[in-house]
């Protein structure tokens, strides 16, 4: 249809149908006129070519109005997409000028709506909408995404600022500071004149080399009775946390939460520029780490200890339903789990006689990777010093690591039915031990081994001697870096899985078993990308476990561009997302705590699911091509 023969009747239908998906549903009146007015609507057949690489730069933006179009890699090729009504394409090739790289094939009768290239371009420049929509439009979709939950699950709250703002914006911008030879009555009168809850310590240069705060107070200065003419050199907690100026709220908070601390002093150029602290974080999203924190530090009994991961999961809801991003919500999780994991070791400490062993409790799985969710079982491990003997020493952790099992499996981490914990003999092992069974797994990588490889090669420290598991990270690199059998293998086992894309309709679902029309979100979807992740982390020498750590640095390693990277990741959280939403919707697993019946999202969120799959999709496609599978 064109401006001139197009009746009104019909250019407000076509406004009708356009506003139901995006970027539409977002663009002003005036721009969704000039789209509806300048649209033609072609037929095609089932099995006609829609779009070829072969034809050129395309001549029009298509919009599925009817049916559907398969995307396929070559022309008898399988469809690896299919396009339903409302979705666009080929929006890079058009964007680019150049040709597509895929065929489109009408997978049924089928209408479609085109723009012509010119008028493509005349809408980039006269919707800024558009234009996103165009140049990052999975970023763009998340964030619709997030403000639709946070109107859903918290209407009551007005705007705020996220966690996404940068420190500069949170901290005090100017901190209050003393030399490190100032006498502690003198910070004090400081602290109690500004009504300040700490004091930084900074070098001649205003490099921050400590910091000293009221929580200090009464274990250092009152009870010991301490000089008031001390410096306060000799009580500050030297080497203070520190984050850049432009880091994000949200770093700060995993930090307090990592470290059970309530401060994070800002710096630019090296030098103190502010101080945040928890209260800034709480104004920011109205919930509260410091009870979770006294809690779980000051536990005694397992009541408290159960108590303690109610908070957890309780918080992570508060944050969910005020539109939290899962990387943000999975970190912090993540590490309150850990600090709740160290005060059950500690306590089991002062209960077995451990003395003189060198050890450390490692995590694996997707605690090892940062990312655990509402529900997660126990994937750990111990790592020690074997001077006396492996199995001596053996002998003496493993009644302190099963009691450790059983108490977290009391604080709701369900004792893992494939028995990956340190109190199975197997998984608690010496560092030559660790080691050997790494050299056997990348020497020999049959399907066990394969398996084993997607769990444990995801470890990290969680309490003890951190030096041992780098020790292991060393080797485990040396043995994987430039093995391109091994690594042959493990993408072999990664495209295993496929992202449940239909061909008709937008999703593949299960048509029996126990949840018939759904689809699991784990290991469908956000397996796919913690698979890819690690494989390019083993092959590019990354020593980070988390995911989107992994994709950032060994993505820039292998070349891939900052905009596929970017939506790989979003892509990969809104998965995330939506198995935490899953979750705490459904926390007692009745209805599968990873499943999820498609036909229950809204427009948008149907919409980023399918393009996150295709994301999955396009990542396994690079495994394809780099190991020639």
């Amino acid at each position: 249809m064109n401006e001139q023969q197009a009746p009104e009747s019909l250019v407000v239908a076509t406004i009708d149908f356009l506003r139901r998906y995006p970027p539409f549903d977002r663009m002003r009146a005036d721009g969704l006129r000039f789209v509806a007015q300048h649209l033609k609507l072609a037929y095609y057949p089932e099995g006609s070519p829609v779009l070829l690489p072969d034809t050129g730069t395309p001549k029009a933006l298509h919009i599925v109005q009817r049916g559907a179009v398969a995307r396929r890699e070559t022309a008898g090729g399988e469809a690896a997409l299919t396009f339903g009504p409302g979705d666009c394409f080929s929006v890079g090739a058009l964007m680019e000028k150049r040709s597509t790289n895929h065929v489109y094939m009408a997978a049924a009768d089928t209408f479609c709506y085109e723009l012509d290239a010119a008028d493509f371009d005349a809408l980039l420049d006269r919707s800024p909408v558009f234009r996103e929509f165009c140049t990052r439009y999975v970023t763009t979709l998340l964030r619709q995404s997030r403000q639709m939950l946070q109107m859903e699950l918290s209407s009551q709250t007005v705007e705020q600022q996220t966690m996404n703002s940068p420190l500069a914006t949170v901290a005090t911008r100017n901190p209050v500071s003393c030399a490190p030879e100032t006498p502690i009555g003198e910070a004090l009168a400081t602290m109690s004149r500004l009504k300040i809850g700490s004091i930084v310590v900074v070098s001649a240069d205003g490099e921050p080399v400590g910091i000293f705060t009221l929580h200090d107070l009464l274990d250092r200065v009152t009870l010991p009775q301490t000089p008031l003419a001390t410096p306060i050199s000799k009580l500050m907690t030297p080497r203070p946390r520190t984050l850049p100026a432009e880091a994000s709220a949200h770093e700060a908070a995993f930090m307090m939460a990592r470290y059970g601390i309530r401060h994070v002093v800002m710096v630019e150029e090296g030098k103190a520029a502010g101080v945040v602290t928890e209260r800034d974080l709480f104004s920011l999203q109205r919930v509260s780490m410091r009870q979770i924190n006294r809690t779980i530090a000051s536990a005694g009994t397992l009541g408290e200890l159960q108590q303690s991961s109610r908070d957890i999961r309780q918080l992570a809801g508060n944050m969910l339903a005020q539109g939290v991003a899962a990387e943000q919500l999975t970190l912090i999780v993540s590490a309150l789990n850990d600090q709740l994991t160290q005060r059950i070791l500690e306590l089991e400490i002062a209960r077995h006689d451990l003395a003189g062993i060198d050890w450390c409790w490692m995590a694996f799985g997707s605690e090892g990777r940062f990312e655990q969710t509402l529900s997660t079982d126990q994937d750990n491990g111990i790592v020690f010093g074997a001077a006396d003997g492996a199995d001596a020493v053996r002998e003496r952790l493993l009644p302190f690591a099963q009691a450790v099992n059983a108490t977290l499996d009391a604080c709701g981490f369900p004792l893992c039915k494939g028995n990956i914990m340190a109190g199975n003999p197997e998984l608690c092992l010496s560092v030559p031990e660790w080691i050997a069974k790494f050299d056997d797994w990348v020497r020999n990588p049959d399907p066990q081994a394969l398996l084993n490889a997607t769990i444990f090669f995801d470890f990290r420290a969680l309490y003890g001697y951190e030096a041992m598991t780098e020790t292991l990270r060393e080797k485990l690199l040396a043995m994987t870096e430039g093995n391109e059998r091994f690594l042959h293998m493990m993408a072999r086992n990664a495209l295993q899985v496929r992202p449940p894309l239909g061909m008709i309709r937008d999703f593949s679902v299960d048509s029996d078993g126990d949840y018939p029309g759904t689809l699991d979100l784990k290991t469908m979807g956000a397996r796919i990308f913690v698979d890819v992740a690690r494989i390019m982390s083993l092959a590019t020498g990354v020593t980070n476990t988390n995911t989107a750590q992994r994709l950032r640095h060994a993505g820039h390693r292998l070349r891939m561009g900052d905009d596929e990277l970017s939506s790989a990741i979003d892509s990969f959280f809104f998965i995330q997302m939506l198995r935490l939403r899953q979750q705490q919707a459904d926390p007692g697993g009745a209805g599968g705590r990873n499943r999820l019946d498609p036909d229950t999202l809204n427009q948008i969120d149907r919409r980023i699911l399918k393009e996150a799959f295709r994301h999955a999709r396009r990542l396994q496609s690079r495994l394809e091509l780099d190991y020639r599978l």
